[in-house]
């Protein structure tokens, strides 16, 4: 099982990009991001639900940044737009079968792929 995230880099507020995170070894039924700036905790950011198939943001994102999934190329996706310098942070590409009460909950995920930065700058 292994997750391998990639599309982070540097833009400018207001700017976009979008995220990928390919899956080998295995299908994603649940999959998430979650990000971690410098000097603070890891935190969710967005996460599509095998449960009940729906897909929840946290709020500061919400309406800027979409996750999508194309599960014939086991690979998920976070669309983010609209940038804001606080969104700076490693994100990480999350798999596994969380219950609902733990989808925004590290411990709630199995599978972590490496971590790709992302940099707004103002």
């Amino acid at each position: 099982v292994q997750l391998q995230a990639s599309g982070g880099g540097l833009v400018q507020a207001g700017g976009s990009l979008r995220l990928t995170c390919t899956a080998s070894g295995f299908t994603f039924r649940s999959g998430g991001w979650f990000r971690q700036a410098p000097g603070k905790e890891r935190e969710f950011v967005a996460a599509f639900n095998y449960g009940n198939n729906r897909i929840y943001y946290r709020d500061s994102v919400k309406g800027r940044f979409t996750l999508s999934r194309d599960n014939a190329k086991k690979t998920l996706y976070l669309e983010m737009n609209s940038l804001k310098p606080e969104d700076t942070a490693v994100y990480y590409c999350v798999a596994g079968n969380p219950i609902l009460s733990t989808l925004s909950a590290s411990e709630g995920w199995s599978s972590w792929g490496q971590g790709t930065q992302v940099t707004v700058s103002s």
